[in-house]
């Protein structure tokens, strides 16, 4: 009743109060395992309290209640979750922007239009009708291309998200009701401003090609800093993406994994794989002069407690050969390590830096660990510098090793000689399959293994920089068509400063100062909650990188440029513009 190694799924009928059901878990456990916990408490001073709940089914993959284990998967970061729906979100709100800033900016362009159809006796109504269905059809098409495009991307962002995602999941009744509220809802906010403010030009003014856009524009202002915050606010995260990314894959683990090849031997029961097959092979395997050593230990992670200085510790319980701590590079800094010149080998151990500071051992050598629950007293030889035996995403844990005179020595470690490792490959399998030739045969390589911890990270990494990109690229645009809109607007004044002797270049940094205004404004709104942002997330990282300055600069330098850039692509075909086109009369 104190010892679980397994996952127990219960179906209950709809409408159970999950409470009552956990409360009777509560008396079951208090009347079996009753006598257990007493002499627990007896014999090994047991005092840890333990409490049964049950987690429904689907709540597992985001929740974090309860840690996976026993043959289940971690479950999913909810914090990526919100985050990605929010990009999607954030694009399709900086679209909308977009579509509002660029009809305004067309809008002078349908001026006579306009004139004509109120001069013709066309109420405000019917144009605010007219306009909203312009952006229902224009939405409404775009739609019908999202979906063309969801299918083409899906399993591009499958591979990504290691996901197996079908489009045939959008036919759910309550998807389909919620894709086309979103179609209605992005329709009416796309077309309701543009819808009011074109509706209201005099038509005396617009047939005579009088019409000015409102000079001030507070709006489509304020739009731009939203965007541009949205954006610049994505590409800083992504920027520490990338930065953590590259720590958790640079880092100094502690230990030497390169050019070593894993090998996991199949066995059963608590001994494992038969020791002596893994001993000949082994021995097979030192004879070749591409090997430049062997060693084996322990496959799995057993964690386990005992009792040190009259208190309970926890830790990874591992066993390991004599050659082990040579083959990873890792030092002993205090007493030995096991060597087959010992008889101690079946009741001595080697603890980590870690374990050592957690007993409050000052002199750790000597020291016993007291296994309370099988009777069995380990004594410490030495102590081994701390490394990393788990990812970086989790702190370095206490560890005990010992070598057990061979005892579940299943995972064998092969330091390979990288000038020749597809041939030196082809050798471990031939001995493998002479020594232990009914058992399956697979290897992998220790640096592969350490990467693959970060496959997830890896994953955002690249779906985070696709987000990004897509945001700045369309605030772009909307900075394309306000930039458009002040130059219809100003068409004349650069007319006149041109044939007052102003350069190009004066025209451009004329109209590029406004909008460079709005895009640094809007760096006061992305920096303080991208760094709220990026703390929130480096929080899950026992090993992190600090969130430096260098983030910041990149991220509003690179937006920078590349709004300086778009606005100057528009601005230079307006310097360049013959002056009197702009300032003949109508």
């Amino acid at each position: 009743w104190i010892n679980f190694y397994m996952n127990t799924f219960f179906k209950v009928k709809a409408g159970t109060n999950l409470t009552n059901i956990e409360k009777t878990f509560a008396k079951i456990y208090a009347a079996d395992a009753k006598e257990q916990i007493a002499e627990a408490a007896k014999n090994w001073d047991y005092k840890s309290q333990l409490v049964w709940k049950l987690q429904p089914f689907l709540a597992m993959h985001l929740s974090k209640d309860y840690q996976a284990q026993n043959g289940i998967k971690e479950s999913g970061n909810k914090l990526f979750s919100v985050f990605l729906s929010a990009i999607a979100l954030f694009i399709l709100l900086i679209a909308c922007i977009n579509f509002v800033n660029m009809t305004i900016a067309q809008s002078l362009k349908r001026g006579k239009e306009i004139g004509l159809r109120k001069a013709v006796g066309g109420e405000r109504k019917q144009l605010i009708l007219q306009f909203l269905g312009e952006s229902f059809i224009i939405s409404g098409i775009a739609f019908l291309l999202a979906l063309g495009l969801a299918q083409i991307f899906l399993p591009i962002f499958n591979s990504l998200a290691n996901k197996v995602l079908s489009i045939s999941y959008l036919l759910d009744w309550k998807l389909v009701l919620s894709y086309f509220s979103l179609f209605l809802v992005t329709g009416f906010v796309a077309g309701f401003y543009p819808a009011l403010v074109l509706s209201k030009f005099n038509p005396v003014q617009t047939l005579y090609n009088r019409t000015q856009a409102n000079s001030k524009n507070y709006l489509a202002k304020g739009l731009v800093v939203l965007q541009f915050s949205l954006a610049t606010f994505l590409l800083m995260v992504t920027i520490a993406f990338y930065s953590q990314y590259n720590f958790l894959m640079t880092k100094d683990l502690g230990y030497d994994d390169k050019n070593m090849v894993q090998i996991d031997v199949w066995g059963w029961g608590w001994d494992g794989a038969d020791k002596a097959k893994v001993k000949l092979f082994k021995e097979e395997l030192k004879k070749d002069k591409n090997i430049e050593m062997v060693a084996s230990r322990s496959k799995g992670q057993l964690i386990t407690v005992a009792k040190v200085n009259g208190n309970e510790i926890d830790f990874n319980y591992e066993f390991a050969d004599e050659k082990y701590f040579d083959i990873i590079k890792v030092p002993i800094v205090e007493g030995r390590a096991f060597s087959e010149n010992f008889a101690d080998s079946t009741n001595s151990c080697i603890i980590n830096e870690t374990f050592a500071k957690n007993a409050g051992w000052k002199n750790p050598i000597g020291q016993v660990v007291d296994f309370w629950y099988n009777q069995e007293k380990l004594t410490v030889v030495g102590v081994v510098k701390d490394f990393h035996f788990n990812s970086l995403k989790e702190k370095i844990g206490n560890q005990l090793f010992t070598a057990k005179n061979g005892r579940k020595f299943d995972r064998v470690l092969v330091k390979v000689n990288p000038k020749n490792i597809p041939e030196t490959l082809n050798m471990i399998a031939a001995k493998y399959k002479e020594t232990m030739p009914l058992l399956p045969y697979k290897y992998e390589f220790k640096s592969e293994i350490n990467e693959k911890q970060y496959e997830a990270e890896a994953r955002w990494k690249q779906i985070i920089t696709i987000g990004a990109f897509l945001t700045i690229f369309i605030s772009c645009i909307g900075l394309f068509g306000l930039a458009s809109l002040s130059i219809e607007k100003r068409t004349k004044e650069i007319g006149i400063r041109k044939v007052l002797g102003a350069s190009v270049n004066q025209v451009v940094m004329l109209i590029s100062k406004d909008f460079m205004k709005l895009v640094v404004l809007a760096f006061v709104f992305a920096i303080p909650t991208a760094y709220y942002a990026i703390n929130k997330w480096l929080e899950d990282f026992p090993y992190r990188i600090s969130i430096g300055y260098q983030i910041f600069v990149i991220a509003c330098f690179s937006t920078v440029l590349v709004a300086f850039l778009t606005i100057s692509f528009r601005t230079i075909r307006a310097g360049f513009q013959n002056p009197t086109e702009s300032l003949k009369t109508e």
